[in-house]
């Protein structure tokens, strides 16, 4: 291949995107407001006075049944003020909260302000509330729901409504699924007065770990670790042809390891990275669908990881540094796949080389590796016993007194104020969802729907573990059509986790085949939400660029069958021994490597069906972790390896001359 120069790319190139405008657009429904004036102060408070007291409450815990309605009486207020209800801006008025949302936000500090005051007594209510527990109960859970709808909108209220509804007139739903009738002031006592509901898991999440972990976000951003980030992958890997794609790869994993959200990287990323993909020639949906998928991968990069991976670890009973234990190998296998795709699209469509400025790594790394410091230090602390809430407190400390090390990022007071609303900010599209998340959950353990559906799944797939597999999987790709990535990992674990359980899976390899599938809501419709924020950054169409970010992170979801199929396939989790981590690891990289050739559609020059096909059902096989699978998956993918060669070898192949034309650049 015959390498073209390309054009240099200077920071001048760099993209003006309103990222704060997309994040919110494309992380929920309503896009957040461009607030101004005393609301933006006011609202800036309130968020400020969210981050210290999750702060707080890390060196001075208190009860559950306290801390939880306290976090939500400020949380769920600051969304309505920041999140639009029905109406969209009007260009030519102030975008502040409108009276009618000041209301709201009085209206919903009511309801957990009567719950604070006598906490105690409360909750040991329950079994019998009195009236005024059941208005106020009602009232918690419209305002959730409200809350919920203005963020992540109006589908998971409606679940909520569902699941409220089946448990009150659950004699009237069909066979299995028909159960006791439960009033609302049981309703409200279960879900509202009790741990199993609003104030359950999923809020605790909220309240504790996400909110530490924004606020880390936030004073990492500011001290210029995402700019050092992005910067370093630039100068990573010099000039080539699939440079700017393995560029991309590289600070979307950098930038996921702080952010945790697959929009919010998708967006940074994008705005100082399409420029280069554009001049090394790739169309509007090829790029967006690179920034996508590099994106998506924020929500299973350690140390952050997504909000589901803090859940696995409160429904698990396991320290967090278990579960980035458990996703440290499967995150290398994602970015694997994303690579191996990039490299072969670089060959199959002559990609060209892109010369741009910036320092040696070298000498960023020695210049701005600290900000590298906080990031270890999580791991660090937590590998010492100490807990992920005061690990994450003492490393955003840490990112704190770095940022003196550079004159424009120190953390003036100013900048400090702005830092903890902006931690509390990254948390508003989290809170509500898991507050109604709560709520499903609340349901299903009340009426036991999960275990009912749990054994229809195993029922139907006959005990088997391959097709109760096979059906969990599609089950979470459904659900995840309709929800969030947050949402369906909690629902799906109350549903699958005991159906996979129930056919001979570890509770923890189960939690994390959940989790992997519940990231494909990220590339899924209708709730594609990174491919259609990269898509809104690249003007490309949205749905074939959600297809082509299908492609890139095929193979790599693949992956998680191996540690549910097969004892040995714990391994790739770096359980069961070094032995069954390396088959296990090996096995993985082997089938990755194989599936991308297959739905890349090329090796050494571009593979035809045959190959493809043999690779491709050889990847499949090798999924089993079996010994004779191993050996029949192994000897497809080396009979489609031979063809491939022996075609190249008598001609059969185009050559390069032959090979299809570059990608054009676009023109805008």
């Amino acid at each position: 291949m015959t390498e073209r120069p390309g054009d240099v790319l200077t920071p001048s190139d760099e993209e003006t995107i309103d990222e704060d405008a997309l994040i919110a657009e494309y992380e929920s429904e309503k896009p957040a407001r461009h607030l101004s004036g005393i609301p933006l102060l006011l609202i800036q408070a309130i968020g400020v006075t969210l981050s210290l007291f999750g702060l707080y409450w890390v060196f001075r815990p208190m009860a559950t049944q306290l801390y939880l309605p306290a976090f939500l009486m400020i949380g769920l207020p600051m969304t309505f003020l920041v999140y639009r209800g029905w109406t969209r801006k009007d260009s030519g008025r102030p975008d502040n909260p409108p009276i009618l949302d000041w209301v709201i936000a009085v209206v919903a500090v009511v309801p957990f302000a009567y719950i604070i005051s006598d906490w105690d007594a409360f909750f040991r209510r329950a079994i019998i509330p009195s009236d005024l527990d059941i208005i106020m109960g009602t009232v918690a859970i419209l305002v959730t729901l409200e809350a919920a709808r203005r963020t992540v909108g109006l589908l998971v209220p409606l679940v909520v409504v569902f699941f409220l509804a089946y448990a009150y007139w659950g004699p009237y739903f069909p066979g299995p699924f028909r159960t006791d009738s439960y009033d609302w002031p049981r309703l409200v006592g279960h879900n509202v007065m009790g741990t199993q509901g609003l104030f359950g898991v999923p809020t605790d999440v909220a309240a504790t770990y996400i909110i530490l972990f924004t606020i880390y976000g936030a004073v990492l951003s500011a001290s210029g670790a995402t700019r050092f980030f992005v910067d370093l992958s630039f100068a990573a890997f010099g000039q080539s042809a699939s440079g700017p794609g393995r560029t991309v790869t590289l600070a979307g994993f950098l930038l996921g390891t702080v952010s945790g959200s697959g929009v919010a990287t998708t967006v940074t990323l994008g705005g100082i990275s399409w420029p280069l993909l554009r001049k090394a020639g790739y169309p509007k949906e090829h790029g967006g669908a690179v920034l996508a998928a590099a994106g998506i991968g924020a929500i299973m990069s350690p140390p952050t990881l997504g909000a589901a991976a803090f859940i696995i670890a409160a429904l698990l009973g396991e320290s967090y540094l278990q579960v980035l234990i458990w996703a440290t190998i499967p995150t290398i296998l994602y970015y694997l796949g994303i690579i191996l795709a990039i490299e072969m699209d670089a060959r199959k469509f002559r990609t060209r080389t892109v010369a741009f400025e910036t320092k040696p790594a070298g000498k960023l790394l020695l210049r701005f590796g600290y900000h590298f410091s906080s990031l270890v230090a999580i791991v660090v602390f937590m590998t010492l016993g100490m807990s992920p809430f005061r690990a994450v407190v003492f490393s955003t400390l840490l990112a704190f007194l770095l940022s003196f090390l550079e004159r424009d990022s120190w953390m003036t007071p100013k900048r400090i104020w702005h830092t903890l609303a902006e931690g509390a900010h990254g948390a508003l599209s989290i809170i509500p969802i898991m507050a109604a998340a709560g709520l499903i959950v609340g349901v299903m353990t009340l009426t036991g729907l999960g275990l009912k559906l749990a054994n229809i799944i195993v029922m139907v797939a006959g005990g088997n573990l391959i097709l109760t597999a096979v059906l969990s999987a599609i089950s979470v790709i459904l659900l995840g059509l309709a929800v969030p990535v947050t949402a369906s990992f909690i629902i799906s674990w109350v549903i699958i986790g005991p159906a996979l359980q129930d056919v001979g899976v570890e509770p923890f390899a189960a939690a994390m085949f959940i989790f992997y599938y519940s990231v494909l809501s990220e590339v899924s419709p209708p709730t594609a939400l990174s491919p259609f924020a990269a898509s809104a950054i690249t003007g490309g169409r949205p749905i074939p660029t959600m297809w082509l970010t299908w492609r890139y992170t095929l193979s790599a979801f693949l992956v998680p069958f191996i540690f549910v199929l097969s004892d040995d396939g714990i391994g790739l989790l770096m359980s069961g021994g070094v032995t069954s981590v390396l088959v296990a690891l090996v096995t993985s990289i082997i089938a990755v490597s194989a599936l991308a050739v297959a739905t890349g559609g090329w090796l050494l020059g571009p593979a035809k069906w045959p190959e493809r096909v043999l690779m491709g059902a050889g990847a499949i096989v090798l999924l089993a972790m079996e010994p004779i699978s191993m050996a029949v998956g192994a000897a497809a993918i080396v009979l489609g390896a031979v063809i491939h060669v022996i075609r190249r070898r008598v001609g059969h192949d185009v050559d390069e001359e032959e090979a299809p034309p570059p990608l054009a650049a676009d023109a805008s």
